[in-house]
């Protein structure tokens, strides 16, 4: 597989990243020994990237990759491990002071079972905190050899433009795909100019642009989209009838939806790193397979005809769902 930076000067990792928000069952039942075998399979496909949060179960993905790596010593030297703090899991609430960031990282460690993550996030914004500040912590957290480089998630460009005024800011990783496009509003274009890599998480749209059949009736409670507006109806009739169009579409070229929906993500600039998660071996080959897809102009504006910004039918976030993400249009 291809191979891109994190940040100006940070590892060299799989086009192709691997989110592991599924291993906590954010989108369904999981376990730990199907966890691992998606974890091994990585590996022989050149995903390298592996990003994690302490709030995924609160910390059962940690766990999780803790144990793996422990298990495969080996698996440390070759993945790029991202994790993240600043959320208070209960009750929920947003700290970025410098204890608790602390104590996220400090605790993150050592579940991981590592002295040293390749890059930390800071999972959302404290607003009563300026980011300068936060940005200054997450600085000495790095002198002090504890981070490769550091993040932030679901920010603004106004704010990564303050972050990196204090210190060249590795990543922002904000929610990117065929069906929520506001990064090309001025993220993906700050990342760039900044040299910051952009992180795109949910890049097959929580399992709308994938082929496998969704049912929202058959969510469990702690599913993710279970109140997602998107899923919802009407809206979720609505935008699969749009997106049964794109399936078609790659079907015929001998494509996986999933595959080309991060084809279009990879296509979008070479400072960009998909982050699809998936809970199996089986899907994450699917989705490691997008790295070889090649789209002529042709296809690439006839994707743009089936799935056109603002294509989406509903919020991407409910009201509850977008406390903490910074709006910038």
């Amino acid at each position: 597989m291809k191979q891109r930076r994190i940040g100006q000067d940070g590892p060299l990792v799989g086009e192709v990243g691997f989110g592991a928000m599924s291993f906590a069952g954010f989108f369904g039942p999981t376990d730990k020994e199907t966890s691992h075998r998606t974890l091994a399979r990585a590996l022989d496909l050149g995903v390298t990237h592996i990003d994690t949060a302490l709030i995924y179960g609160p910390y059962v993905s940690e766990d999780f990759i803790g144990e793996f790596l422990r298990h495969n010593p080996a698996a440390r030297t070759q993945f790029s491990i991202a994790t993240k703090g600043g959320i208070v899991p209960n009750p929920r609430k947003f700290d970025n002071s410098p204890g608790f960031l602390r104590e996220c990282l400090d605790g993150s460690l050592k579940r991981l079972g590592v002295e040293r993550v390749d890059l930390y996030y800071v999972h959302r914004r404290d607003q009563t905190i300026p980011i300068e500040d936060v940005t200054g912590t997450l600085v000495a957290f790095k002198n002090e050899g504890k981070i490769g480089g550091f993040g932030f998630s679901e920010i603004s460009p106004s704010s990564l433009e303050r972050a990196a005024s204090i210190h060249p800011v590795a990543a922002v990783q904000n929610e990117y795909s065929l069906w929520s496009r506001q990064p090309e509003l001025g993220m993906l274009q700050a990342c760039k100019r900044l040299g910051t890599t952009f992180v795109a998480f949910s890049p097959v749209a929580r399992g709308a642009l994938t082929d496998v059949a969704l049912d929202p009736a058959t969510f469990a409670d702690s599913d993710f989209r279970k109140r997602n507006p998107r899923f919802e109806e009407q809206n979720f009739t609505r935008n699969m009838e749009r997106i049964a169009k794109f399936k078609a579409f790659a079907r015929a070229r001998g494509w996986s939806t999933a595959a080309l929906a991060i084809a279009w993500v990879l296509r979008q600039g070479d400072h960009i790193i998909p982050i699809p998660g998936t809970r199996t071996p089986e899907h994450l080959a699917e989705n490691a397979s997008a790295a070889a897809i090649s789209l002529s102009e042709d296809e690439w504006r006839e994707i743009d005809a089936i799935l056109p910004p603002g294509f989406a039918h509903g919020h991407r976030y409910s009201d509850q769902q977008i406390n903490g993400t910074e709006q910038y249009c």
